[in-house]
């Protein structure tokens, strides 16, 4: 091997333990957290970028929440609960399997409550040894009926892990898509190929999603938005696929495909790690 390629994967492993070990730090310090009302029965509980939205849906026989961030976010979480009510929390749906969204079920089960998630995503929890397995697996639709109000699952493919499935409260017309949406320059899109991610399928999954009735939108990351803003998030999964194809069929180099991800679709270190082999062998 060349002396300069030694040196290049030398300064490569080096990156990319650096990020690594960062990227296993988040979730060591809460999050400063709000909440944001979006109907009389539905809050976020949000803070800037990591960890992912929680979403509350109150009702008069207990809260339905979704992803229950870190477990060093588990305080933050029920502080933040009792500024809204006083119901306890009686089901937790994890839309994947990432600590971000998934980390304080331990915490949660310790409370009486139910952990439900996609089979994909509780078997993604057990291959990673996570605590708080869910006790509550669905195949493609279920719903959870508390205090006469519904809150639909569905699980409709791959996109970002293998286990993404969307929640979807017809009543208010609110959509919680946990991280097949990401809204804002801050997060783009970042396929977890390691957690069965697929930039390829990513689309039909969004296209699903997008055939239910509903205004609103709450991303995995981010602040509230629209149905319009997911349609445009949904275009564009195809211009990233396509662009990632055409640069594989052009015989682009590994380096130069990731330095057109870093400049055209903002990517940063956890994508280019995450998501750039990935989608060139699945694009190849």
């Amino acid at each position: 091997m060349r002396t300069s390629s030694i040196i290049r994967l030398t300064i490569a492993f080096l990156l990319l333990g650096g990020i690594w070990v960062a990227y296993t730090q988040m979730g060591t310090t809460p999050a400063k957290l709000d909440t944001i009302k979006v109907k009389d029965d539905l809050f976020v509980i949000h803070n800037n970028i990591v960890p992912g939205n929680s979403t509350v849906l109150v009702t008069n026989e207990g809260v339905i929440l979704v992803d229950d961030k870190f477990e060093v976010d588990h305080d933050g979480i029920m502080a933040q609960l009792k500024k809204i009510t006083d119901q306890p929390i009686k089901y937790v749906i994890n839309t994947h399997h990432h600590a971000d969204h998934s980390g304080g079920n331990a915490k949660m089960q310790a409370m009486n409550v139910q952990i439900i998630a996609s089979e994909q995503a509780r078997q993604n929890m057990v291959d990673g040894k996570q605590p708080g397995l869910p006790n509550i697996a669905i195949e493609r639709h279920a719903h959870v009926y508390l205090g006469g109000k519904n809150a639909e699952l569905y699980y409709f493919g791959r996109a970002h892990t293998n286990g993404d499935i969307f929640i979807y409260v017809p009543a208010d017309r609110v959509l919680i898509t946990g991280d097949t949406f990401t809204f804002g320059k801050e997060t783009p899109i970042l396929i977890d190929y390691a957690g069965g991610g697929s930039v390829k399928e990513w689309t039909s999954t969004l296209d699903a999603a997008l055939k239910l009735d509903f205004d609103t939108v709450v991303p995995g990351h981010g602040t509230v938005t629209t149905k319009a803003e997911l349609a445009k998030f949904r275009a564009g999964t195809v211009t990233l696929r396509n662009r990632i194809h055409d640069l594989v069929g052009q015989k682009k180099s590994h380096d130069e495909i990731g330095k057109l991800m870093q400049t055209e679709f903002n990517w940063g270190p956890l994508q280019m790690m995450m998501s750039l082999d990935g989608a060139m062998a699945e694009l190849r």
